[in-house]
């Protein structure tokens, strides 16, 4: 089997012919540029390192299958270029795998909370209105939950619209009071179910 002697640029090789030593002699000649150029593409060295090495570790695998003529280093570009393409293609799915996981798995566990949070935060509120006194929870619920305005809350109960006003800002306070310290869950809930 033929030596093959330092690698010129534009030089044609038979790779079938390689043996250990041109193998070697091959491999310090090229690695560190490869290295280099495999760099331009992967995020660190290290990743750099193993493509390179193992396009060497192909080649030589493979040797009495490459095409001999095409240029070596052409050929040794080539797949460093093509793996770092790999590479970077088998992050991307890995890392929206990954993603796609820790979103599913915090949309899991945060559905379960807030499923309990929501039950508990009706219940309060619930309990809240039906501490309003009846005229003023009546009016509220009105306006609240059947989207009634005050003029036509007035016109229903037979009641001013300034009376309106007033069991409303009661209820208002009343309702402040009592889920004070449900508040900040509130807001958060109205955000988060806003989003």
């Amino acid at each position: 089997m033929a030596v093959i002697p330092a690698m010129a640029a534009k030089e044609k090789n038979i790779v079938s012919n390689l043996d250990q030593r041109a193998f070697e002699q091959l491999f310090r000649s090229f690695f560190p540029s490869l290295v280099l150029f495999a760099q331009k593409f992967v995020p660190d060295q290290d990743t750099a390192k193993e493509i390179a090495h193992n396009v060497f570790i192909n080649l030589w695998e493979k040797r009495e299958k490459v095409d001999s003529s095409s240029s070596l280093k052409s050929y040794l570009f080539t797949s460093v270029h093509n793996r770092c393409l790999n590479y970077i293609r088998d992050q991307k799915k890995f890392d929206k795998d990954e993603t796609r996981f820790q979103r599913l798995d915090s949309a899991a566990f945060s559905d379960g909370v807030d499923h309990l949070e929501e039950q508990e935060l009706e219940q309060k509120i619930y309990d809240a209105l039906q501490s309003l006194p009846e005229k003023c929870r009546q009016i509220f619920m009105l306006n609240r939950f059947e989207g009634l305005k005050y003029a036509e809350i007035a016109e229903k109960l037979g009641i001013s619209v300034k009376t309106v006003e007033t069991q409303m800002s009661k209820a208002l306070k009343i309702l402040k009071e009592k889920l004070i310290e449900y508040l900040t869950i509130i807001i958060l809930f109205i955000l988060t179910h806003l989003n």
